[in-house]
Formats: C-alpha cells, structure tokens, sequence
C-alpha cells in the first residue's frame, strides 16, 4: 500500500517470514491498531503478550508482521515501524475499509505483492515471468530456484524453502478445499480476486481476462505507480509496455489486451486528464501530466466509493 521497493533485481531475494501461512483478510488491520502517534513498537511482534494481543499463535503473529511490511502497511524506521499514510487512511476506524472487506484493498495488497517486490519475489516471479498455459508447484521449483540465484548467487537457498515459499503463494490465490483447522485454511485474503485457479489438483492457471472487481482507481493508481518506478521522466508510455512489461499492470493484474485498451480509453474522465490514451496511426499510448501524491490517494479514495 505504499511505494517501497522498486522493480525486480534491484531487491533482495526473500523466500520466508510468512511461516507458510498466506495473508488472512483481517491481519493488516491486526497490525495497524498496533500503531500509536503513526508507529509502531517492533517489540510488540516478539513480546509474550503478543499471542493474547493479536488474538493468534506465535507463529502467525509473525507471520501479520511479515504481511504488514510486504503489503506496504508498515516500514522500517530504526527501532520502530512506521505506518504508512495510505494503510492509515484505509484501515483506520472509519477510514475507507477498516475491516478489509472491500476488494480494492485486497487488489492493492496484490499489487504491493505482485507488483514490488518487496519480501515477496515468489509473487513478483510468479505473475510476471511465469507463462506456461497450466503449471504445478514441482515444475516452478527449478525455475524459481534459478531466478533466485540470478537474484543473489551468494544466497544460498534450500529446496525446501523454494517449496515451502510456492506452496504458500499458490494457497494465498487458490486455496486448498479441506483439511486442516479452520483457521490454518480460512479463506486468504487474495483468494477472492479471481487471479489463479486450481483446474485440477495440484495443476493451476491463471485466469486472464477482464477482472470486474478491480475498480478502475486501482488499476490508475498501479499505472501511475509502475510509471514512476519503470518510465519516471517520460511522458508516454506505448500501450505494449503497459501490457507486457516486467512490474506492469497488465502482467501483474492478469488482463487481456481488450480489457487494457477499455480501462486505457477511460482513464482521461476519469483522471481529469492526468492521464490520456491516443490510438492515432496504429500508435497506441498513455500520456501523463504532472501527478502529485496526493493525485494518486485521490484515485485510492475513489476507488471505495
């Protein structure tokens, strides 16, 4: 929910801290009514009180710890955490989505996760360099465990790890069926954006196409957002960059060609000509005026309209 971390390659590589349980609807705001005067205590994720605090095991208190600072919702600041201006203007008592029931939020979390790259490069690796039409868990492990060492040839990573991690991503967007305690496979949060599917067991596939419940602020806010980390300085972008490229909306949000030109074609209404689309001699691309950060929350704010 905040821009922390930049483009593939330019992180490090980190496969852990999610204690394989994947990012349950209300563990952000868990870790938010944590904050005092906009920060955090780090110690409080550690201390004995923490269990009956969070209202969660051990294990998953770290594992809301991991979350928070994946999704953007809190960083790093010396012996604290600070919270982010947007995670407090959602998740705030009555901020825009206090309880996280809205889809935009779980399409920010995934944009966060997907799109940055920050604790999260099985999700970054997985939607942005993965093509293959069906896949399983076996048949990533190789390859992630080769773009891993592309990352970090001195990191050396266990199979078990590479494993632990996929199983992890996988079950965040398409969750197992039965088994277990109801809270190990309550349904994740990212579980309700349609992204990935089990077509049979063990087997997935994205699921490509129109995505109805991303709210066109969203999806504004992540080309904005791609747009500075990827294209800062330009003042277009070609409609194939925003469809194809490494960290784009069109790769990270899984949409078909179609789908981004509609989106494209609206964004000047709906942007009040910050951003506009031109389609003029088989050309096609977005052009940006100057956008402020507080254009950009204006757009995350229509979006829970």
């Amino acid at each position: 929910m905040q821009a922390i971390s930049k483009l593939s390659g330019r992180t490090p590589a980190h496969f852990s801290g999610h204690e394989t349980f994947p990012l349950r609807q209300m563990w952000l705001k868990k870790a938010f009514d944590q904050s005092i005067s906009g920060g955090i205590r780090k110690s409080i994720f550690a201390e004995d009180a923490a269990i009956a605090e969070f209202g969660v095991g051990k294990n998953m208190v770290a594992s809301i710890r991991h979350w928070a600072l994946a999704c953007g919702v809190m960083y790093e600041d010396g012996d604290s955490f600070r919270v982010s201006g947007l995670a407090t203007e959602i998740l705030q008592d009555g901020g825009l989505d206090p309880y996280a029931e809205s889809p935009s939020t779980a399409w920010l979390a995934h944009w966060q996760l997907a799109g940055h790259c920050f604790r999260s490069t099985t999700w970054q690796w997985l939607f942005n360099h993965v093509t293959a039409p069906t896949f399983t868990r076996q048949e990533l492990e190789e390859p992630l465990a080769r773009y891993a060492r592309e990352l970090d040839p001195k990191h050396r990573l266990s199979a078990s790890t590479i494993s632990r991690d996929l199983e992890t991503c996988l079950r965040s967007y398409a969750p197992r069926a039965a088994g277990g305690s109801p809270e190990d496979f309550a349904e994740p949060l990212l579980g309700e954006l349609g992204l990935l599917q089990e077509v049979h067991k063990g087997q997935y596939a994205f699921r490509r196409g129109p995505k109805a419940s991303l709210h066109d602020g969203v999806f504004a806010y992540a080309l904005a957002d791609f747009w500075d980390r990827a294209a800062k300085g330009q003042s277009s972008l070609a409609f194939e960059t925003v469809a194809y490229s490494e960290g784009s909306p069109g790769r990270v949000f899984k949409l078909d060609e179609e789908s981004i030109a509609q989106r494209l074609i609206g964004l000047a209404d709906f942007t009040g000509g910050k951003l506009t689309w031109t389609d003029s001699a088989g050309l096609r691309q977005v052009h940006r005026k100057a956008m402020s950060k507080e254009d950009s929350k204006e757009l995350i704010r229509r979006a829970y309209e």
